[in-house]
């Protein structure tokens, strides 16, 4: 039997439009990344919000309970909305392999690599102090310039690609290995000034106190940075390993085997290291990273398996348009307020529904945000840094 249509019935697309910022679908991309990078996203720009406002309607204990796994845990622990970051580190190291050899093969050189890697990673970081880090109020008192997803993503993205490009790929295991050390060695040995060493919670521990030392009045919030960029690195890096496997001779079965591998491999090690360092998200800890990155190699390989293997592509294609502009549709859920546009269509209605409201306002609002990425999807206008 051959594979179902990838193209879904609702693509009504006209040609593309090309300029210096927009950045044309290429037939040999994966679909699975697009498509697992659009799920990921999905939660974040509308999906948690709707599934909160199911939860006000239906009032029902075991989806009440279901609805706590859409919270961040506050310390230990982990929930599912505390594995949307690391997945999306995850499928933006799966990325580079691909596009580093697309690169190379074009004669571009590692220094040239490694340029629009920092640029890219720069920018990030500057759209970061823009949607979570105040820029834009221009008061020095609240600029926050280490308080963003986007922070995290530039310092991962930046050590990941120059490890992928100076590193042999054999050696990657072990790069991830000694980061992973290195961190634990570090906030477990290194005693904090008149507290001591290996103290784990929100105020007090080796990372803030760096933090604290690094950015004085500018630090803010509980998520750890400059010491973390070990952690943030390895997340990125785990999905430069399964963008490896992806890019090999092997048969899709074979690849998808090796994927399932990583991932028993990397969850098992970072629960047994859990045991003696705990899984904290806000540090990012080792054994956070391996859980983590184990749980995504196990979401790329059924992404993969249905999507590019078996061909099953229409039931993803909403997630392929969020996914082909995520970066884009962050910032701007992060600086507008789409529930405002969705406000005009159904802002009246909202007081005559009862407990319906934050539902039918929250629906409304990721349709506006949707139909604008489909929009950007049929024009061939996916923005890249």
């Amino acid at each position: 039997m051959s594979p179902p249509d990838a193209r879904p019935k609702l693509r009504r697309c006209a040609s593309p439009r090309r300029s210096t910022e927009v950045t044309p679908v290429r037939a040999e991309r994966l679909g699975s990344l697009d498509a697992l990078r659009g799920f990921d996203m999905f939660w974040i720009i509308g999906g948690t919000a709707i599934l909160m406002g199911l939860g006000k309607v239906t009032h029902r204990p075991l989806f009440d309970k279901f609805l706590e796994q859409f919270n961040h845990v506050p310390w230990r622990g982990l929930h599912f909305y505390d594995l949307i970051w690391p997945l999306f580190m995850f499928i933006m190291g799966a990325a580079i392999p691909l596009s580093v050899a697309k690169r190379r093969a074009k004669g571009e050189s590692d220094r040239a690599l490694l340029l629009h890697a920092a640029w890219r990673a720069l920018v990030m970081f500057l759209l970061g102090t823009i949607t979570q880090g105040n820029l834009l109020l221009f008061d020095w008192s609240k600029f926050r310039p280490c308080y963003s997803v986007l922070h995290g993503l530039a310092a991962g993205y930046l050590i990941a690609t120059l490890v992928a490009v100076k590193v042999k790929a054999k050696w990657h295991v072990a790069t991830i290995a000694a980061f992973l050390l290195a961190y634990w060695g570090m906030v477990m040995l290194i005693p904090v000034p008149g507290v001591g060493a290996g103290i784990l919670t929100p105020r007090v521990n080796l990372p803030t106190y760096v933090d604290q030392l690094i950015l004085g009045h500018l630090h803010y919030g509980e998520n750890t940075w400059f010491l973390s960029y070990l952690g943030f690195g390895s997340s990125v890096l785990l999905g430069v390993l399964a963008g490896q496997m992806l890019m090999g001779d092997r048969t899709p079965q074979k690849k998808i085997v090796r994927l399932l591998v990583a991932g028993a491999l990397s969850l098992g090690a970072g629960l047994v290291w859990s045991l003696a360092f705990p899984f904290i998200k806000l540090m990012w800890t080792s054994s956070y990273v391996l859980i983590s990155g184990g749980l995504s190699f196990f979401v790329l390989a059924l992404f993969y398996w249905i999507i590019d293997v078996l061909g099953y592509k229409r039931w993803a294609f909403g997630f392929t348009v969020i996914g082909m502009n995520s970066v884009a549709v962050y910032f701007a859920t992060e600086v507008f307020d789409f529930r405002q546009v969705g406000d005009l269509f159904v802002g009246h209605l909202l007081p005559r529904i009862g407990p319906w409201d934050s539902l039918v306002e929250a629906t409304a609002a990721f349709i506006v945000v949707w139909s604008i990425l489909y929009w950007m999807y049929c024009k061939k206008e996916f923005i890249k840094i």
